[in-house]
């Protein structure tokens, strides 16, 4: 099983100290806690995108041509860059450009951010053709990425007339690209029908709704005949503490802070969300039926295992720096996550897909 962290750039208060980070310091701490997993036992760190909202992190090729600069070994990833938001040529190019800096080291995962309608508006686009632009920029994108000249026509950007890409990906032989989505099965099928990873979200709701999206992915996978393995990914909200005590103690008051904040997020984005995104805090419910794991090592480890096995997940990203969280602190649960949960994962036999069973 492999592990990483994920970071979606949150600025909001820290509600056990009423302290607010700076942007210099959100993404200060963010390289910090990198190179500690890098010297750790975790394989990744993945940065989100957003704009127009109160998420710092607008530029994730940026910060990890940074992250890249500061480690040798971990993969670098996104969570997840806006594919139908973005030109399909610039995105590649700004992708790749972190694959040759880290020297073959990244890991693209695209979204359609459908949910956030606010963003097509501010970029001058129609949600309502999220699915056909983000179809098309990954059709697009998997061509550009060989390096080959490439001569194409869609509908959203302009012909490409014999160009190729540049710089020339250290990873040229197959995109190392994944496709974030898990409430449209249009979306599954489209990853698996190009041969490419999928990545399932988080969200406040129960993580067994992400089953069937990913049985329609390796059936779609399947069924278009790739030599390669289909590998899912999930993401998870996690607090990992020296003692269970310790972890509810400290994540507990922050992870109701990010639900408030996230409410409020959602309501300013989208005028119609699931009713699923909207509900009460409820922490007993969301750290043992949801998708927040908690606890010293052993039980977070434990319940990884569980969630993992639950969707079949070949890869899970963790999110531990939400809700206001001190770089210190955030800091010290990634040495323990590298340091004594990652060692349990490793000693753990990886079963059959669970989630076919």
């Amino acid at each position: 099983m492999e592990i990483a962290l994920m970071s979606l750039g949150d600025i909001m208060d820290d509600p056990v100290t009423g302290r607010r980070f700076s942007a210099s310091e959100r993404y200060r701490m963010t390289l910090d806690a990198a190179e500690v997993a890098d010297r750790t036992g975790i394989q990744g760190y993945y940065v989100g995108e957003h704009h127009g909202i109160n998420y710092t992190f607008s530029s994730p090729a940026v910060v990890l041509a940074a992250i890249a600069e500061r480690t040798t070994r971990l993969r670098l990833g996104t969570s997840v860059a806006l594919a139908a938001n973005l030109d399909p040529l610039r995105m590649v190019e700004d992708y790749a450009t972190v694959d040759v800096i880290s020297n073959g080291r990244l890991e693209l995962v695209t979204g359609r951010g459908n949910f956030f309608e606010k963003t097509y508006d501010l970029f001058g686009q129609l949600a309502s053709d999220s699915a056909a632009r983000f179809a098309e920029a990954m059709e697009l994108a998997c061509l550009l990425w060989s390096g080959e000249p490439v001569h194409w026509q869609g509908q959203f950007r302009a012909p490409i007339n014999g160009q190729h890409l540049e710089p020339t990906p250290i990873q040229r032989e197959r995109p190392p690209f994944w496709v974030g989505g898990g409430s449209s099965p249009a979306t599954a099928k489209l990853a698996g029908k190009l041969g490419l990873n999928l990545m399932l979200p988080s969200a406040f709701g129960k993580p067994d709704k992400f089953v069937a999206v990913a049985d329609i992915y390796r059936e779609a996978f399947a069924e278009a005949g790739h030599k390669h393995a289909a590998r899912v990914g999930a993401c998870w909200h996690g607090w990992v503490g020296k003692t269970d005590a310790i972890a509810r103690e400290r994540y507990e008051p922050r992870y109701a802070g990010y639900h408030a904040f996230n409410q409020a997020m959602i309501k300013s984005v989208n005028d119609n969300p699931p009713a699923y995104l909207t509900s009460t805090f409820d922490y007993e419910f969301l750290s043992t039926q949801g998708p927040a794991i908690v606890g010293g090592p052993a039980k977070f480890a434990d319940r990884l295992i569980e969630l993992s096995n639950l969707v079949g997940a070949d890869v899970n990203l963790i999110k531990m720096d939400m809700g206001g969280v001190p770089r210190e602190e955030y800091v010290e649960m990634v040495e323990i996550l590298g340091n004594e949960v990652v060692p349990q994962l490793n000693a753990q036999p990886r079963p059959a897909l669970a989630a076919n069973a």
